[in-house]
C-alpha cells in the first residue's frame, strides 16, 4: 500500500527533471530572450575568453564564428559601450546562435556577414533586421582573417619620391599621395579613411578597393566621358595625364540625408529652401528621395568644403560656363548611369562627388575616383521603402555609420586629438567595401600576398611602369 502511495511522487519528480533536461536543450524564443542574449564584438577568442560564464557583457567571437554570426555595427546614432549588441535574425527570422552558461552555440552554418542600420541595447531595443548585406559566400573567412592581421599593417603613409628614381615633389591629401612623375601623376590610394575634412583611422585594404573599384568604373564609362588614367602598375596606383583640375567638386544628389556639415539633411533641416542654387520644397523628411537628382557644388576655403552657386563659380571665375555646363552634364549623366547600375545590383546610389580637370589639348576629363564607398552613399534596395515607411535609417554599406560614430563621441570639427575607432568598426567597415567591390563589379577581392612589404611593392612595380612611359 505504501508502494502504490509513492509510485506517483516518484513518477511526478522524474517527469519534471526530463521536462527540466529538454528546456535545456531548447533555444529561448521569445522577443524578450532575444533582447537580452549578450553581444559580440567581432575579434579572436583567446583560450581564457572561451571559458566566460554567461555572467560576462559581451562575447568576443573568432573571425571563423563571425562568418557565420556577426551583430550589427551600423548604429542609426552612436555605438554604445558597454552595452550587449543582438546578433540579427536571418532572412527566415530563425537565430544563428544559441546562448548559454558557456558562451554561444551555432544551430546551423550561414555564409555570409549580417550587417544593419539598426542597433539594439538594453536600453534602446530597435527591430531586427532580416536583411543579408554583406554576403561573400565562400570567401568569407578567408577575408575576415586578413582583414584582422591587416589591421597594423594598413599603407598609411608612402614616400616614393625617396625610393622611385624619376619622382619628384608629393602632394598629401586626405587619401592619396600624389607624385610628379613629368607628363604624367603618379596617384598612390593609401588605407587612410577621411571625414570631417581630416582623416580618421586606416582601414585595410580600402586603398587597393577604392584604386580597383574606380578603374571599373572608368572602364564602364567612356561613354559618357573619358578619363585621364594612363596605366595602373599596382592594386594601389594609377598613372594619369596631368590635368589643370577644376577647383570645384560636383556632388549629385537623389536624397535627402547626410550627416556632415554640407549634407543636405543637415541644411535642410536647419531651414534652407534654396541650396546651391537649387530651390526645395517644404515638408522633405530625411533619406526621402527627391523628385529629381540635384547638383550641389563645393569648393575649398582653407580646409573645408564650402558650398557654391553656378552663378558664384563663374562670376569668380573658378570656371567658365562652357566648363561647367559641359560638366554638369557629364556629372549628372555618370550619376544617373551609376544608379542604374547599382539598382541591378540591388543597391541605391545616394549620392556621390565627382572632379574633372581639363588636358593640355583642352578635353575636359573626369579624375580623381568614382562612385566608390567613399565618394559615395550606397544603401540596399530591397529594405529602403519599408524602412523608410517605418522611419529607420537606411541600410547602408558605405561609411556613413563610422561618421555617427566619431559625431556621437567627440567635435569632429573642432576637436585637435580624436578618440580611435573601435577595432570592430574598422574591420567591419573594411568588410563592407570589399562586399560593395564584389557587388557592384562582379569579380572576387584579390587578397595581397604579404610576403613583400607593400611599401615596397608600389615602389618596385612604379618603377618598372615608370620606365617602360619613357
Amino acid at each position: 500500500m505504501i508502494l502504490f502511495l509513492w509510485f506517483p511522487i516518484f513518477f511526478l519528480v522524474w517527469l519534471s527533471k526530463i521536462l527540466n533536461f529538454l528546456t535545456l536543450l531548447s533555444p529561448p524564443f521569445s522577443s524578450a530572450a532575444k533582447r537580452q542574449r549578450p553581444g559580440f564584438a567581432g575579434r579572436r577568442l583567446n583560450s581564457g575568453e572561451r571559458q566566460r560564464s554567461a555572467t560576462t557583457r559581451s562575447y568576443p567571437l573568432s573571425p571563423e564564428i563571425m562568418v557565420d554570426c556577426v551583430g550589427c555595427l551600423n548604429p542609426t546614432k552612436t555605438l554604445f559601450k558597454e552595452t550587449n549588441f543582438s546578433p540579427l535574425s536571418s532572412p527566415n527570422h530563425s537565430f544563428h546562435c544559441n546562448y548559454g552558461q558557456n558562451g554561444f552555440k551555432l544551430r546551423r552554418k550561414f555564409k555570409g556577414i549580417y550587417a544593419s542600420s539598426t542597433m539594439s541595447t538594453p536600453n534602446h531595443p530597435r527591430p531586427d533586421s532580416s536583411i543579408d548585406v554583406l554576403n561573400q559566400g565562400n570567401a568569407n573567412l578567408e577575408v575576415l582573417l586578413a582583414i584582422e592581421g591587416s589591421l597594423t599593417n594598413c599603407l598609411s603613409e608612402t614616400n616614393l619620391h625617396l625610393t622611385v628614381p624619376g619622382l619628384k615633389s608629393k602632394t598629401r591629401g586626405k587619401v592619396r599621395d600624389i607624385y610628379d612623375g613629368g607628363d604624367f601623376l603618379v596617384l598612390v590610394t593609401t588605407d587612410r579613411q577621411s571625414a570631417f575634412d581630416r582623416v580618421l583611422a586606416s582601414i585595410p585594404f580600402k586603398g587597393q578597393v577604392l584604386n580597383e573599384t574606380s578603374l571599373w568604373w572608368f572602364d564602364q564609362t567612356h561613354h559618357i566621358t573619358p578619363n585621364a588614367v594612363l596605366s595602373v602598375p599596382d592594386k594601389n596606383v594609377t598613372i594619369a595625364k596631368k590635368c589643370t583640375i577644376f577647383p570645384v567638386e560636383f556632388v549629385v544628389r537623389g536624397f535627402v540625408t547626410g550627416s556632415t556639415d554640407t549634407s543636405l539633411w543637415t541644411v535642410y533641416n536647419n531651414g534652407v529652401r534654396n541650396y546651391c542654387g537649387n530651390a526645395l520644397p517644404d515638408g522633405l523628411v530625411k533619406n526621402q528621395r527627391l523628385e529629381r537628382n540635384i547638383l550641389t557644388p563645393t569648393t575649398k576655403a582653407a580646409d573645408h568644403d564650402v558650398p557654391v552657386t553656378p552663378d558664384e563659380i563663374i562670376e569668380r571665375g573658378l570656371m567658365t560656363k562652357a566648363d561647367f555646363d559641359e560638366v554638369r552634364e557629364k556629372a549628372l549623366n555618370l550619376f544617373e548611369y551609376g544608379q542604374r547600375v547599382a539598382w541591378e545590383h540591388g543597391l541605391i546610389l545616394v549620392d556621390t562627388k565627382y572632379e574633372f580637370g581639363k588636358t593640355s589639348d583642352g578635353t575636359v576629363v573626369l579624375v580623381d575616383e568614382v562612385h566608390t564607398p567613399d565618394s559615395s552613399r550606397y544603401w540596399i534596395a530591397k529594405s529602403y521603402e519599408e524602412r523608410f515607411r517605418n522611419g529607420l535609417e537606411p541600410e547602408n554599406v558605405d561609411k556613413e555609420f563610422l561618421r555617427l560614430w566619431f559625431k556621437d563621441h567627440c567635435n569632429p570639427y573642432e576637436d585637435e586629438v580624436l578618440p580611435d575607432a573601435p577595432k570592430e568598426l574598422v574591420c567591419e567597415l573594411a568588410s563592407r567595401y570589399i562586399y560593395l567591390y564584389e557587388t557592384i563589379t562582379g569579380s572576387k577581392f584579390d587578397i595581397p600576398k604579404t610576403e613583400i612589404p607593400i611599401h615596397d611593392r608600389i615602389s618596385q612595380n612604379v618603377s618598372s611602369a615608370l620606365a617602360s612611359l619613357k
